[in-house]
């Protein structure tokens, strides 16, 4: 198997992670695909948030990252199935979390971070 199969797989895995919990209408790699966009999107925010640009700020900070969550709603309908997801605004690391509570508890496999919080759109690189 090379890298690139290797990558695909690890998609596949973590989008099967995912709807495990979720149980979403999308098929795996779709759904981490999806999320991996927002991901993007999430992180570029974090970023600017950091740094002060594109005018996040602390007043702006709170609507616009209620966008994205909205989006992810859309996919993974958290909000309904009463899970806490939420953007950090630390751009040190992945912005679109699974709280750390939930993780724990869960019995089934998520990709954490060093904090023990879920991370929904991991970079994958077939190593």
């Amino acid at each position: 198997m090379n890298k690139r199969d290797r990558m695909y797989n690890q998609i596949a895995k973590h989008g099967a992670d995912l709807n495990k919990i979720f149980s979403t209408t999308f098929d795996d790699v779709t759904l981490a695909k999806r999320l991996h966009s927002l991901e993007i999107k999430a992180h570029r925010l974090s970023t600017d948030y950091c740094n002060g640009d594109n005018g996040v700020n602390t007043e702006s900070w709170e609507n616009l990252s209620y966008s994205i969550l909205t989006k992810v709603n859309k996919i993974l309908k958290f909000r309904e199935k009463k899970i806490r997801i939420f953007l950090n605004g630390d751009a040190r690391g992945y912005a679109l979390k699974i709280d750390d509570e939930f993780v724990q508890n869960y019995k089934g496999q998520i990709h954490k971070d060093w904090g023990g919080y879920g991370i929904l759109a991991p970079e994958f690189n077939g190593n």
